[in-house]
C-alpha cells in the first residue's frame, strides 16, 4: 500500500466515527439504502421532536418553511431553482407521478435500457399497458467499448413513436454510470422528452441540472446524499410542470391559499405526514460541504476502481465496460454464475457479517460493492478472503 492509499484509509477510518453503522458489520451495501451520519440523524430527530412537541405549529407553520428551505438547498446543490423541485419519499414515487400523468396514447413508446431498476420497469409497464403504449427495453450488448458505443446502441432504439426517454444516471444491478449528458443532448435535438432516474446520482457524482438539460430528474437524497430514509426529490422543467398531477389529490387542489406555484401546491400539500426526513436535507448538504465530500467521493471512486480486477478474477467474470471515470463511480458490479449466486448474500452475512447485495436482473446475477467515506481497503480485502472460501 503506497503513502497516498494509506492517507485515504486513515481519512476513511476517521469518517467511520461519524456514522451510526455497527462496528461488527463490513458495510459494502451503501447503494441500497444509504446511511445517515450522526449530525444529520440528530437534526432529523430534532425535527421529529419538534413535530411531537407542537404538532399544529410544526405542520401548519414551521414545517412548510423547513420544506422551502430544503427545496432551495437542493436547488443550489443541483443548480436549479428551488421552486422546480418537490420532495417525494423515493424515486419510485416520482416515477409513478410521471408515468401516471404522462399523456400516452396507443402506439406511443417509452424508450429505456434493459438495465433499469425493477420497480421502475414495473411502473412503466403498468401504465403503458393501461394506455396502449409500449415500454421499449433497448438491449445493451456487453462488454461496452466506450460511451459512444453505448449511445449508438441505445439511440438506435429511437423511432418516430418515441414519446420519452427514461434512463438511469447510474444503474442499480450493473452499477454503470451511463452517458446521460450525451443522451439528453441528442434527445433534445430530436424533440424527445427525457427523464433521468438519478437514484444513485447526487452525492456520488456531480449533478448540474442546468448543464444536464434533462426535462425531468429524480434523485434519492437518502442514498448518496446521506439523508434520513424517505427523503428524495423530483425535478421537472418549469414549462412541463403543469403536465404532472400528484398521486394524492388533497389540499393543494383548488388551494384555499394558493402559492405562486401549482406544482408546489399539488405535490406538497398532502395532509398529515412526517416531513422530518425532508427537513434534514440542508443538514446533509452541510455535512458534505464541511467534510469536502467531492474529495471523499473521488477517493471512493479510486478505491472502487482499484479493487475491480480482483473482484472480477474471483467471480470469473470480465468487466461490463471500461473501468474508468466514464462508467465507474463509487459502486462496482460483476456478474456471478447462477450456481454461485444462490444463497451467497445470506452466507456472506451469516458467516462473515458482510453486507453486500447479490442483484438478480433478467436471469443474471451481479455482486455489487459500494464504497463510501467510511470504507477502507481492508473492507474489500476481507470480502475477497470470504469469496475465496465461498466460490
Amino acid at each position: 500500500m503506497n503513502t497516498f492509499d494509506e492517507h485515504i484509509n486513515h481519512k476513511m477510518k476517521h469518517l467511520k466515527d461519524q456514522f451510526l453503522l455497527r462496528d461488527d458489520v463490513t458495510y459494502l451495501n451503501f447503494g441500497s439504502f444509504g446511511a445517515c451520519p450522526r449530525p444529520v440523524f440528530e437534526a432529523y430527530q430534532n425535527f421529529q421532536l419538534e413535530l411531537e412537541q407542537e404538532p399544529v405549529r410544526f405542520l401548519i407553520y414551521n414545517g412548510p418553511e423547513y420544506l422551502k428551505k430544503a427545496r432551495f438547498a437542493l436547488g443550489e446543490y443541483l443548480n436549479c431553482h428551488g421552486d422546480d423541485v418537490v420532495c417525494v419519499t423515493n424515486p419510485s414515487y416520482a416515477v409513478n407521478i410521471v408515468a401516471k400523468s404522462l399523456d400516452l396514447k396507443p402506439g406511443d413508446e417509452i424508450l429505456t435500457t434493459d438495465l433499469e431498476y425493477g420497480a421502475c420497469d414495473r411502473t412503466w409497464k403498468y401504465y403503458c399497458h393501461q394506455k396502449g403504449a409500449t415500454y421499449v427495453r433497448q438491449p445493451i450488448r456487453f462488454p461496452l467499448e466506450s460511451k459512444e458505443d453505448f449511445v449508438q446502441q441505445f439511440m438506435s432504439g429511437v423511432t418516430e413513436n418515441t414519446k420519452m426517454i427514461f434512463i438511469s444516471h447510474i444503474t442499480s444491478s450493473t452499477a454503470l454510470r451511463l452517458p446521460v449528458e450525451e443522451i439528453c443532448a441528442l434527445a433534445a435535438s430530436q424533440g424527445i422528452m427525457t427523464f433521468v432516474d438519478g437514484a444513485h446520482g447526487p452525492g456520488q457524482v456531480h449533478v448540474d441540472l442546468a448543464e444536464l438539460n434533462a426535462d425531468i430528474y429524480t434523485g434519492a437524497s437518502h442514498k448518496w446524499m446521506l439523508c434520513p430514509k424517505g427523503a428524495s426529490f423530483l425535478y421537472v422543467r418549469r414549462s412541463l410542470q403543469h403536465l404532472f398531477d400528484p398521486l394524492l389529490i388533497s389540499w393543494g387542489y383548488e388551494a384555499a391559499l394558493p402559492s405562486h406555484s401549482q406544482f408546489l401546491d399539488y405535490h406538497e400539500l398532502q395532509g398529515t405526514r412526517d416531513t422530518s426526513a425532508f427537513c434534514a436535507i440542508p443538514a446533509a448538504i452541510g455535512f458534505m460541504q464541511e467534510n469536502n465530500w467531492k474529495e471523499v467521493s473521488a477517493d471512493c471512486r479510486k478505491m472502487a476502481i482499484q479493487h475491480s480486477a480482483r473482484m472480477n478474477e474471483l467471480c470469473g467474470s470480465k468487466p461490463l465496460a471500461p473501468v474508468d471515470d466514464d462508467f465507474t463511480a463509487q459502486m462496482y458490479s460483476t456478474e456471478l454464475n447462477a450456481s454461485v449466486a444462490d444463497g451467497l448474500h445470506l452466507r456472506l452475512w451469516s458467516e462473515y457479517r458482510i453486507q453486500i447485495p447479490v442483484m438478480p436482473h433478467d436471469g443474471k446475477f451481479f455482486l455489487r460493492y459500494s464504497i463510501n467515506g467510511f470504507n477502507t481497503d481492508e473492507d474489500l480485502e476481507y470480502l475477497f478472503e470470504a469469496l475465496e472460501k465461498e466460490m
